[in-house]
């Protein structure tokens, strides 16, 4: 069984830093891209940032220059430096990664949501 469990978030003041990880867990993993989402009371799930096996990343317009996405592939986690924070980054993010396991073949996984809560 293949799991996404995330860590790190919580409440910070405007202008602090949060710095989330998810670790990936299951038997034999190749892991291909992954990133992270955040969702917003009312509004819909959005890219935040993502990082391919070869460390290519890409940004949402909104957190580029704030946010840096990097893994670890020997420890099979990704993580998501967050400075700068705003208010409007306030909302729950979610890892996301493209996972091939053994005898489980290849699928789109999500952590359980992490949140991130930034007041002004």
């Amino acid at each position: 069984q293949v799991q996404l469990v995330e860590s790190g978030g919580g409440l910070v003041q405007a202008g602090g830093s949060l710095r989330l990880s998810c670790a990936a867990s299951g038997i034999g993993l190749r892991i291909n891209d992954m990133g992270w989402y955040r969702q917003a009371p009312g509004k819909q799930r959005e890219s935040v940032a993502a990082i391919t096996s070869g460390g290519s990343t890409k940004y949402a317009d909104s957190v580029k220059g704030r946010f840096t996405i990097s893994r670890d592939n020997a420890r099979n986690t990704v993580y998501l430096q967050m400075n700068s924070l705003k208010p409007d980054d306030t909302a729950v993010y979610y890892c996301n990664a493209d996972i091939t396991a053994w005898r489980v073949g290849r699928n789109d996984y999500w952590g359980q949501g992490t949140q991130v809560t930034v007041s002004s």
